[in-house]
């Protein structure tokens, strides 16, 4: 059963930057892709970034140029590092995995851009 734990995230004023971690346990196979989604109150969940095993990357529009997605592939850990962080990407910032056909969540991690 794989496991994924974020953490990283809080209270930024508009213009700052935060950088979320998730690390996944459970399974000796490499994941592929790993991938960060958000959550704002009254909006669907929506792609943020993914990376390949072999770190080709995707990008949503709203975030390309601000955030860069990065993994550690011994470690099966991704990480997502957002400056210039404005209001607008206040949500709940989820990790995913899919391992054999098996979609799995992290718990989430608040991130609130407020002055």
């Amino acid at each position: 059963q794989v496991q994924l734990v974020e953490s990283g995230g809080g209270l930024v004023q508009p213009g700052g930057s935060l950088r979320l971690s998730c690390a996944a346990s459970g399974t000796l196979f490499t994941i592929d892709p790993m991938d960060w989604f958000r959550q704002a109150p009254g909006k669907e969940r929506e792609l943020v970034a993914s990376i390949s095993r072999s770190a080709t990357t995707n990008y949503a529009d709203s975030v390309k140029g601000r955030f860069t997605i990065s993994r550690d592939n011994a470690k099966n850990a991704v990480y997502l590092q957002m400056n210039r962080l404005q209001p607008e990407d206040t949500a709940v910032y989820y990790c995913h995995a899919r391992l054999f056909g098996v979609l799995y969540w992290g718990q989430g991690t608040q991130v609130t851009v407020s002055s």
